[in-house]
C-alpha cells in the first residue's frame, strides 16, 4: 500500500464526517488550545440548532424588509417620474399657449405698423409746425418792436 492509499483510507475510515466540532470550553483543559477526541466528536447542542434557525430566520425578515423597504423607494421614484413627467406635459402646454400668443400680438403689431408709421410723421409734421409756430413768434416780436420804435418817433 503506498502512501496516497493509506492517506484515502485514513481519511474515509474516520467516523466524523457527520459531526460539527464544537467550540472549547473555557477551563476544560489545560493543554493551550488543543482539542481533546471527546471535544472534537462530541454532537452540537440542540440550542445551538435552534439559536442557527433563529438567526436564519431573523435574516430573512432583516432581508425581507430591507427588499420591501428598496421596493418602496422604487415606488415611490417611479411616482415622483410620473408627476415630473405631468408637470413637464403641463409646461409644454404653457409654452405652445404663450407661443401661439406671441405669434397673435406679432401679427398685430404687423397689422398696426401702418398706423404707427402715419403717426410718426404726424409727429414730425407737428414738430416742423411747432418749429415754424416759435419762428413765426419770434419774428412777430421783432416787428412788434420796430413799430413800437417807429411809433415813439
Amino acid at each position: 500500500m503506498d502512501i496516497e492509499q493509506r492517506g484515502e483510507n485514513a481519511v474515509s475510515d474516520t467516523p466524523s464526517e457527520n459531526v460539527v466540532p464544537v467550540p472549547k470550553k473555557p477551563g476544560n483543559n489545560n493543554d493551550g488550545g488543543v482539542e481533546t477526541a471527546e471535544e472534537a466528536t462530541e454532537p452540537a447542542e440542540p440550542d445551538i440548532n435552534e439559536l442557527c434557525r433563529d438567526m436564519f430566520d431573523k435574516m430573512a425578515i432583516f432581508l425581507q424588509g430591507e427588499l420591501t423597504a428598496t421596493c418602496e423607494d422604487y415606488k415611490l421614484l417611479e411616482n415622483m417620474n410620473k408627476l415630473t413627467s405631468l408637470k413637464y406635459m403641463e409646461m409644454k402646454d404653457i409654452s405652445i399657449n404663450i407661443s401661439r400668443n406671441l405669434q397673435d400680438l406679432n401679427q398685430k403689431y404687423a397689422s398696426l405698423q401702418p398706423y404707427l408709421d402715419q403717426i410718426n410723421q404726424i409727429e414730425e409734421q407737428v414738430t416742423s409746425l411747432e418749429q415754424a409756430a416759435y419762428r413765426l413768434d419770434t419774428y412777430s416780436k421783432k416787428l412788434e418792436a420796430k413799430f413800437k420804435k417807429l411809433e415813439k418817433r
